[in-house]
């Protein structure tokens, strides 16, 4: 419809200048539907809490509660129902929440519109609007409905939403070339975006569905629902586990009864050691690491919307941002001034009024810049509010020309006053300029508009205070000033002012005042994040729906580095397979940023997409881990993401990544201590049934009553107290881990299991040297070293990740609170409960030479693999 003349879309559209009458409205409506966003049915609630505990470890976890109430432990039965409850509150809360994304489109649209019906103005709801309807536009209204403009008075519109585009668009109603992109079509408004000037009408041209954001809703509903790449780790260690426990309880009740084992005390043994070998505490662990990360990123301006997004985002290694209002402020800045033949700068950024007028060529005096910085106040139709925090009402452009005037020490209140506007010749597309008038001691016009075209109209120019007449020479200087703020994506308006003049002759025989020119500035400290993701090898690129020269002068302010391309090249280099060589994409539109997340992603990335408009939400929930801005975010972008920053600052996402890889390291310690653990009891029960039992003739080294207490003492509050380990200051100098890695290295499993094989081989040589005493006291001894044993283990895998002993208080507490029930157990009256007897000092002397020979071994196994 962009490309038609406006006689033509009424053809088309079967309407007219009158509009549509009201039963031609219900036809329609009926033809089309209601003018809202479909939303696919819910999931049922009940479905959502069954799809909780559909995980194999889990069904093992339940056969675990069952095994200890058979058992009589209820501690036990507890701590891992409390575990299961836990996992499915959380799950289904998450999922639930995450239901809400497209009913948040819903809310985009406005609730009231005004129409012509029967040839007059009607309000009705906006839900009630259909093609042909002919609406009426104002400023601060929402656009209900995609229409083609039929009528401007100085319309502007803010699009940033949708199109990723920072200024406000001035529209037209002139037919538009075929192929016109999204953000360039100028006849065009779109629903949910907001008028910021002026007034107009418009035929609708699309209604619901098939509106731009209708489109975006389509692209949510098409995209399946992802699974973070923590949660598919989690997954896959879920299921080798469950493998595993049921193939070691099978060989081990198998090996028992080939071994002339009893069988209920081989089958009770085996499904104990399964329960076992389940680190039922990881769940736990997870949680509680996953949750205190949260709350410490909430402390760094990230709002995490589902947990395992927390340590999934250590892994991310691009970074594809949008520009406006993520890597720079939202809020127009004047950063340079023409005038008296120098280039002034002026520091300070955005909406606050600190900063001042620098130049290096000459000191600066103020008065010799009032009319050109009046100009800009005045030649305003923006308005500041007096509220302690600076709200500005109206054009960012203009708001940017009010902080200049007051940087430059001009009172807003007081220009006003003596400047009192009589009239005004608005803006207009084709003459590019606007001028408004005021009564003093005399008339006077102030103009605004493109240098070009403005310069044409002015024979004077004011210099240091004197009126001189402005030659070729000092237009062309002028105009070389004017390209040269241009090259650096600067956006530059020309002002001039006319003594004595009506309305008529407002706009001839300008004087000259000079130029200013402003840009949308970077965040503060966004450049050196961004140098810090690189160190951290993590690629960052530039998404917008900007131009690209302001692309290029905002990537290149803040170190973004490959190939700037604009979305006419996107498609080949996504064919190419060379997506990865570029730093900087312009004039995206929604389906693309969605491609360029696949095309990442096909290539084994790992990809982060912040974001915050409508348009983002697609990309957001494709991406592996989506991050929104809380403060200009929408409701759309925020229900898709993952992360909400509240900021909107792109340092918090560095922050972020930061706490995503302490905690990873600390979910990994927990899984080695686990495991590691986890092995040697296996190892201890298979070795005593296949070579202790047959040669030796010993009874087993462990009851099943004692498995599940060492399961509960060991993978309890010391596991638990792993996970609030501090990490290193340095862990954002080492490269991200390949996207799809295990949890743990080959390395470490290698590790795991020879350190599990030595702890086994020790714990049962001292079984062997108290095989001719009593029963108890040899698997009191077994009892005993194990859990000691295991606890020591925490220091050997914590050293590795650079934490001293006493770093984490909350460790040392859990080792205490655990051998000390531990102790309570063999020296009281529960002994004879368990099977054990207390130990005397001898015992608790081989004990521990068997604790130090271990630990040389670890320290061997540790320089060897080094």
């Amino acid at each position: 419809m962009y490309d038609k003349p406006i006689e033509e879309i009424y053809k088309s559209l079967n309407t007219s200048v009158k509009g549509l009458t009201t039963l031609e409205a219900e036809k329609r409506l009926d033809q089309y539907g209601f003018n809202e966003i479909e939303i696919n049915p819910k999931t049922s609630i009940i479905k959502i809490i069954l799809r909780q505990f559909s995980s194999p470890l889990l069904w093992i976890l339940f056969a675990a509660i069952i095994i200890s109430i058979f058992f009589q432990q209820t501690v036990e039965a507890i701590v891992i129902g409390i575990i299961l409850i836990l996992n499915a509150i959380i799950g289904f809360a998450l999922e639930f929440k995450a239901e809400r994304a497209l009913f948040a489109l819903h809310q985009l649209s406005p609730q009231m519109a005004f129409v012509l019906r029967n040839n007059k103005e009607t309000k009705i709801h906006s839900d009630h609007l259909v093609p042909g309807d002919i609406i009426f536009l104002s400023v601060g209204s929402k656009v209900p409905a995609d229409a083609r403009l039929i009528e401007v008075h100085d319309v502007e519109t803010q699009e940033a939403a949708l199109t990723g585009e920072s200024f406000p668009i001035q529209k037209i109603i002139t037919p538009l070339p075929q192929k016109t992109i999204l953000a360039e079509r100028k006849n065009m408004v779109y629903a949910s975006t907001i008028i910021t000037k002026g007034r107009g009408k418009a035929v609708i041209t699309t209604t619901g569905m098939n509106t731009e954001v209708g489109k975006i809703a389509h692209l949510l509903q098409k995209t399946e629902t992802k699974t973070i790449p923590f949660q598919a780790m989690l997954q896959t260690t879920s299921k080798t586990i469950t493998i595993a426990v049921i193939i070691i309880a099978i060989l081990i009740f198998v090996l028992g009864i080939l071994t002339g084992q009893d069988t209920l005390t081989i089958f009770l043994t085996a499904i104990a050691l399964a329960v076992a070998a389940v680190p039922e505490g990881l769940p736990a662990i997870i949680t509680i690491a996953l949750a205190l990360g949260a709350q410490r990123m909430a402390k760094r301006n990230a709002i995490i919307r589902r947990l395992p997004a927390v340590e999934s985002l250590g892994s991310i290694n691009v970074i594809c941002t949008d520009k406006t209002g993520t890597l720079t402020m939202n809020e127009m800045t004047v950063t340079h001034l023409w005038a008296n033949k120098n280039v002034y700068s002026v520091t300070g950024t955005g909406y606050s009024t600190q900063g001042s007028i620098l130049s290096d060529k000459a000191n600066v005096i103020l008065s010799e810049l009032k009319m050109l910085l009046l100009c800009g106040a005045l030649c305003n139709d923006t308005t500041i509010s007096t509220t302690k925090k600076q709200a500005i009402n109206g054009d960012p452009t203009e708001a940017a020309l009010l902080i200049s005037a007051q940087k430059g020490g001009i009172n807003l209140a007081q220009a006003n006053e003596l400047y009192p506007r009589i009239d005004e010749i608005a803006f207009t597309s084709e003459r590019k300029v606007m001028t408004t008038i005021h009564q003093s001691k005399k008339t006077i016009s102030f103009t605004k508009g493109a240098p070009d075209i403005l310069l044409q109209h002015c024979n004077q120019i004011l210099l240091n205070g004197t009126v001189q007449r402005l030659d070729h020479d000092l237009k062309k200087q002028i105009l070389q000033q004017n390209n040269h703020f241009g090259s650096q994506a600067l956006r530059v308006l020309a002002f001039a002012y006319n003594e004595n003049s009506t309305k008529e002759t407002a706009e001839q025989n300008f004087i000259f005042l000079g130029l200013q020119a402003m840009i949308d500035p970077p965040r503060a400290g966004v450049k050196e994040s961004i140098a810090q993701c690189h160190r951290a090898g993590i690629k960052v690129m530039m998404i917008t729906g900007d131009h690209p020269h302001t692309a290029k002068a905002i990537a290149d302010q803040l170190g973004i580095t490959g190939k700037i391309i604009t979305h006419d090249e996107l498609n080949s280099i996504i064919v190419e397979k060379k997506i990865d060589t570029i730093g900087v994409i312009a004039r995206v539109d929604p389906e693309q940023k969605v491609n360029i997340v696949n095309a990442l992603q096909n290539k084994g990335y790992a990809v982060a997409m912040t974001g915050d408009g409508i348009n983002d939400a697609p990309a957001l929930h494709k991406a592996d881990i989506g991050i929104a801005m809380g403060i200009t975010g929408t409701d759309v972008a925020k229900e898709s993401a993952e992360i909400i920053l509240v900021n909107d600052n792109f340092t918090s996402i560095v922050n972020a990544i930061e706490e995503g890889r302490g905690l990873y390291d600390n979910i990994q310690k927990a899984t080695n201590y686990l495991l590691s653990s986890n092995i040697a009891e296996i190892l201890v029960i298979a070795i005593g049934i296949l070579v202790l039992t047959p040669f030796f003739g010993t009874p087993l080294p462990l009851t099943a009553l004692q498995i599940l207490w060492i399961n509960l003492i060991t993978d309890g509050l010391p596991a638990v107290a792993l996970s609030v380990d501090r990490f290193p200051a340095a862990i954002m100098n080492r490269k991200p881990r390949e996207r799809g890695n295990n949890l743990l290295s080959k390395e470490q499993r290698q590790k795991i299991i020879s350190i599990g094989v030595t702890l086994a081989v020790v714990v049962l040589i001292l079984f062997l040297l108290y095989r001719n005493t009593s029963i108890e006291k040899s698997q009191t001894v077994v009892f005993t070293s194990l859990i000691l044993f295991e606890i020591a283990r925490l220091h050997f895998i914590r050293r590795e990740y650079h934490n001293s002993f006493f770093s984490n208080k909350w460790l040392i507490a859990a080792i205490i609170v655990s051998f000390g029930l531990h102790l309570i157990v063999v020296y009281s009256s529960l002994g004879s409960l368990f099977g054990v007897v207390p130990l005397e000092l001898i015992d608790w002397i081989r004990i521990g030479i068997g604790g130090v020979v271990l630990g040389i071994i670890i320290q061997f196994i540790g320089f060897v693999e080094k």
